[in-house]
Order: C-alpha cells, then structure tokens, then sequence
C-alpha cells in the first residue's frame, strides 16, 4: 500500500475518529486504525467494539491495500510536522509502514487489518434526514443529564422518540431530567431507542456547524449518522428507558420568572458558603423576592442574596442542590427562565422563557429535603 497526502488533511481527518480510540482497550487492536487504500480513496477506521467512527479522503494512491497503524503514534507523527506532503507506504506481508517526508522517514509498526473488528452492515428498519445544527442542539441540550452508574444502564444514554407529531430526545440521571422535543423532526412510524453517552458526544464534536443534511438511520442493534465524509456507527442500548412522564408534575402554580444569568451568578457565590456534601441551597419566594441561601453548620459559614423576579403563587421555600441548578441553567440560552413548583417534595421545572418555535426544551431537577423551614 503507498499513497500521497497532504499532511494537515491526513491529520484532521484522523483527529475527527481518534476520540473512539479508548485508552485501554478490550482487545489489543482496538489501539490502531485501520487504513483501507483503494484507488485514491483512503477510508480510515476506528472503533471500540460499541462504536466505530469511519472517514473517507481522497489521495495520490499507487498500491492499494490495508493496515491497522497506531492510533497514537501516528497522530503524533502528524501533530509534530509542518504541514507538507507526506508518502505512507506499509508492506502488505510484514505489516511495516513507513512515513516519508521531504527530509525524513519514520518507520512504525503495523498490525495484520484481518483481525480489525468488522464494520456493522447498515440493515435499516428507519431512516430521517436531519439538520446537523438541530441535532448538535439536541444532543447539547440533554448530555448534562445521562447517568454515569453502570449499574442502570438504560439511564447512561439518551432516548429518542420519534412520531408523527414531534421527536422527544430525553436524558435523566435520577436527580435531574432534560426533555428537548423537536417538532421539526417526524416521521411516519412511531419508535423509541436509547443511543449511548460517548457515541452522541464523539457526534456532536464531529457535526458541522452549520444547517447541511445528516442522515440518520436505524436498524434493530444499530444506528448510523452519515454526514459531509464521516459515518458513525454505534450500538443501541437494549434497555428500558424509565417512564420519566410520570416524574414530571403536571400541576406547577407556583411560577418564578426571573432574570437566568443574574440566578446563575447568585446561586454560583451562595453555593460557596453550602455543604461540600449536599451542596444544598434554598431559595424562598415571596412577592416578588427571592431569597437565595445556603449554610454550611460544620463550618458556622452562611450566605444569602436577594433577587428580584415576577412570581405568581403562595410563598414557598424549596432546597435544591446547587450544581445540579448551576448547571442546568449555564446550558440554556434564554435571558430569562420560568421556575414552575407546586410543592416543596416534588420537583421543579425550569423553562427558557424564549425558545425556537419548532423546540420545547424542559428541564426538571429534584428537590432536597431542608433541615428547616423558616
């Protein structure tokens, strides 16, 4: 195998696959990617047996042929040369590769591409376009919340409902839950499915950034994202997703309007003054002012700030945890947030007061129990 490329190019489209490399793979080949050379098309492969990222460039080819390289060393290879043309060549029988540039070589070993995991046939039950700005949003949107614990699998990714009417994308870590609905994307048949953490987030890095076309299909085990000259596949999580409608009150009369980045700011100082442990904070409504506080009783530390907001409702005080709030309000955009409650044991919604007319964005955080209430 020998062709031709331009080093910057070779580099960023290996940069666009590495991120599936896992750092300790579970099988040893899994460190490589694979280089396919057919004609002046190089197709390069990564994959960690749950998801594979493949990119497909054009070349100066001579010889074709295949080798599974070092993902690491050859990228810092690249990542340490000018950008100028570079000559990779590797000897089909003894797997050796050698890089060639205008003043030097480097020689790196190759693996045989025989034992370099198959790609998954795409065997579609379903297929959508979509845009790639909508679906980076989407995933932005709801990644903050998917479960790291292994142990509730079905929580460690994102569910996507598509129908006829809208398409829910939702993620909850049991403390908190983001629903992004998209009323711009539907389709005919009515489908669920759950798509892992590090898959939509090697995703959202990768899409463009600006309106072009994804094409997003589903087969039973799968699913595939192809856009510009990336594909990415990667294997659904055959869980059951919780019933999260249920989690959501459907009677929130108590309704604080406010201001998010002055909240954001205010709740980012008082958390300061919060236990390490709860990070607890509380926030008491009344009239138009709300309280912020938090106290730390092993420390003697307190802190307390009052907002201006509109409220509509009876008094109330609730405790919430202060990263989790923090959070949830530094990923929306909106300049102002409606807090809906209804009792302080039950849960908050938080909704962008202005939002694009074709998405629906809810979050809801759980509540923590106070120690009093003044």
């Amino acid at each position: 195998m020998r062709f031709l490329v331009a080093s910057n190019v070779l580099l960023k489209q290996l940069s666009a696959i590495n991120g599936v490399v896992a750092s300790n793979p579970i099988l040893p080949i899994l460190e490589n990617i694979l280089v396919e050379l057919e004609g002046n098309q190089l197709t390069l492969t990564a994959s960690d047996l749950q998801t594979v990222m493949t990119t497909t460039l054009e070349v100066e080819g001579s010889e074709n042929g295949s080798i599974a390289l070092p993902a690491k060393l050859l990228l810092e290879t690249l990542r340490s040369l000018p950008d100028q043309p570079v000559t990779l060549s590797a000897d089909q029988a003894t797997f050796g590769s050698e890089i060639s540039t205008s003043n030097g070589r480097f020689k790196l070993s190759g693996e045989n591409p025989i034992d370099f995991p198959k790609i998954p046939e795409v065997t579609k039950n379903q297929s959508i376009d979509v845009s790639a700005l909508v679906l980076g949003e989407a995933i932005a949107n709801t990644l903050l919340a998917v479960s790291n614990d292994d142990m509730r699998p079905a929580m460690t990714g994102v569910l996507i409902q598509m129908n006829p009417e809208h398409t829910n994308f939702v993620a909850t870590d049991g403390h908190r839950l983001v629903r992004y609905r998209r009323t711009d994307i539907q389709t005919e048949q009515s489908s669920s499915l759950i798509l892992p953490k590090k898959a939509l987030a090697l995703l959202k890095a990768t899409l463009p950034s600006d309106d072009s076309q994804v094409k997003v299909e589903f087969s039973a085990s799968n699913a595939f994202f192809n856009f510009q000259s990336i594909q990415l596949i990667c294997r659904i999580i055959d869980e059951r997703f919780p019933e999260y409608e249920n989690a959501i009150p459907k009677q929130n009369e108590n309704i604080i309007t406010i201001n998010r980045l002055e909240l954001l700011s205010s709740v980012k100082r008082i958390s300061i003054y919060s236990n390490k442990t709860t990070h607890q904070i509380r926030l008491k409504v009344t009239g138009n002012k709300l309280s912020v506080s938090a106290e730390d009783l092993d420390y003697s530390n307190e802190a307390n700030e009052a907002l201006t907001c509109e409220y509509k409702g009876t008094d109330m005080e609730i405790g919430f945890n202060a990263k989790l709030i923090s959070e949830l309000l530094s990923n929306l955009g909106s300049k102002f947030v409606d807090i809906k409650l209804s009792e302080p044991n039950k849960a908050g919604l938080i909704i962008p007061s202005d939002q694009d007319d074709n998405e629906d964005i809810l979050l809801l955080v759980m509540p923590v129990m106070l120690n009093s209430y003044n």
